[in-house]
């Protein structure tokens, strides 16, 4: 995926090196992440996420649904 692209809800994004999350919301601007054994929180920028797979990628992939 392309650094600049944003994420939406249900794209896989990396937030830091190594570790990745599903957007699950975006508010008002503000892109909130889940991660397995995490509640949710917001991202601290979307222009720092990467999209790693879309939500259709995730439900190509059998996991996104």
């Amino acid at each position: 995926m392309s650094a600049a692209q944003l994420p939406g809800v249900g794209d896989e994004v990396a937030y830091e090196p190594g570790a990745v999350a599903i957007v699950t919301d975006i508010r008002r601007g503000i892109v909130y992440l889940r991660a397995p054994g995490r509640g949710e929180w917001q991202a601290e920028g979307s222009d720092a996420l990467l999209v790693t797979r879309t939500r259709l990628e995730r439900i190509k992939d059998a996991d996104g649904r």
